[in-house]
């Protein structure tokens, strides 16, 4: 069996070039690999977010919808009835509005944390990466 060059060690014990360009080699293919599974998991939570934040702001939608037509079988009632009726009817519409209101904030708020939609903590990793790298290339 013949041995090239690049497999054998040096006369000192240390590694080869070539050992040590492919040892680089298997460790940056890892990082990178360690790096998109990461971004994967961030835009998955982000993607959440996202959905719960339009999921509560359909629900706002569709509960304002609700007291729209509450308030306005309150000014129908209004105008056809005595103060009680229609009293009741514009209590009834603003509970649906201030439940409205709720849901339209935190729906608001669950969008602002989902975006933006770009990795950000992946992001910063990588940039850390580059840097000690370029760091340990210069030494």
């Amino acid at each position: 069996m013949t041995v090239t060059q690049h497999a054998r060690p040096a006369a000192d014990g240390r590694p080869s070039t070539g050992e040590l360009v492919g040892r680089a080699t298997e460790q940056l293919s890892l990082l990178l690999r360690q790096e998109v599974a990461l971004a994967k998991e961030e835009l998955t939570e982000k993607g959440r977010r996202a959905g719960r934040g339009g999921g509560l702001l359909g629900a706002s939608g569709a509960v304002g919808y609700v007291g729209l037509i509450v308030l306005a079988g309150a000014a129908t009632a209004a105008l056809s009835l005595a103060l009680p009726v229609w009293a009741a009817a514009l209590i009834v519409a603003a509970v649906y509005f201030a439940v409205a209101g709720v849901l339209a904030v935190a729906g608001r708020a669950e969008l602002r944390r989902a975006a933006p939609p770009t990795p950000e903590e992946t992001l910063g990793s990588v940039r850390a990466d580059v840097d000690e790298i370029r760091e340990r290339a210069h030494r």
